[in-house]
């Protein structure tokens, strides 16, 4: 259950709801006090029911995520650049797997912010199946994100691989990515409830949409409006491709929740091939977002190597995107 209290109640009051209905509380930045309980509650207690404005009762855990809860899609603002509402934009990421040397991620950032593109990808923090695989440049990489953004003026968006490092990543990015094997850490999701920065959780790959929605709820709670769901594939029986894009839990997401969608077939498909088909199918679901790997020469990546496109490919992909976006009544950032 959600609670609404007015701007102006008093600590004494507000302690007094919280008493009778123990949860989360923050002040959102129109003034509402808001308390949000376990979905299990259903009544608003009668002994405080002077001081709540409005009440909205669930079905489940999806609270503030839902529409039942804001009807209208969360806006999401990174500087210039605006996701979700009524924008009707559908944001191009792009970037490399991995930063893995300053001479490779600037030339990636020159090709893209020649493209138009304004958000750089790169991972700093890899959080890899195998302990001997490349696993990332760390803080080093994160530096030289941040030196792309200064001389091209690109936002950056990097993944946190554990709450060691959560708050190098909230200091240096303007997205914080929150990967497909982080999404259930605690430590990360309630440090990303503290800021404001916008917040991009991928799902899970043995992940249920329910236990998805529900770990944007912890970032929600702790009162950072700004989070973004990412799909990037699901692990099922098939064995030909990295993974399952799962398109219809993507309709789901659309039809049930309030929070922006970008989607991710790099990762789902695995394969550089499948890769355009694949962003052409995404964009006409009418989303928010694209998140794509690029590199410039990607047999010699350090990491996901079959699904990062050369430059060539990825610029004929990207071409081929407007018209699709024009289609369903979007445009194309």
């Amino acid at each position: 259950m959600i609670l609404h209290l007015s701007s102006d109640i008093s600590q004494a009051n507000q302690e007094a709801v919280l008493a009778a209905h123990p949860g989360f509380h923050f002040q959102r930045e129109d003034g509402i006090h808001v308390v949000i309980t376990s979905s299990k509650e259903k009544e608003v207690n009668s002994t405080i029911a002077q001081f709540v404005e409005d009440s909205f009762v669930f079905d489940n855990d999806i609270q503030l995520a839902s529409r039942s809860y804001q009807e209208a899609t969360r806006t999401i603002n990174i500087g210039d650049i605006v996701l979700g509402g009524s924008s009707n934009h559908t944001a191009m990421i792009a970037g490399p797997c991995s930063v893995e040397n300053r001479e490779q991620l600037m030339h990636t950032a020159e090709y893209l912010n020649g493209l138009g593109i304004k958000i750089l990808r790169g991972g700093c923090y890899k959080p890899r199946t195998s302990p001997y695989s490349f696993q990332g440049l760390g803080l080093e990489g994160l530096k030289i994100l941040a030196e792309a953004r200064d001389k091209f003026g690109m936002k950056i968006i990097t993944e946190v691989r554990d709450a060691t490092h959560v708050a190098e990543v909230i200091e240096y990015s303007d997205i914080i990515q929150i990967g497909a094997k982080a999404m259930y850490d605690q430590g990360i999701l309630k440090a990303c409830a503290k800021i404001k920065k916008p917040v991009m959780i991928k799902r899970g790959f043995g992940t249920t949409l329910q236990e998805f929605v529900q770990a944007a709820e912890f970032v929600l709670s702790g009162g950072n409006p700004n989070v973004i769901l990412c799909e990037r594939g699901i692990r099922t029986f098939e064995t030909k491709t990295r993974f399952t894009y799962d398109l219809c839990g993507v309709a789901w997401l659309k039809q049930y929740t309030n929070l922006p969608l970008i989607l991710d077939p790099s990762h789902a498909m695995g394969y550089r091939f499948g890769i355009p088909d694949l962003c052409r199918a995404s964009v006409a679901l009418g989303i928010d977002g694209l998140i794509i790997e690029t590199h410039p020469t990607p047999p010699q990546a350090l990491s996901d190597a079959a699904q990062q496109l050369d430059f060539a490919e990825f610029k004929s992909m990207y071409e081929s995107l407007p018209a699709v976006a024009q289609a369903v009544g979007r445009t194309m950032i």
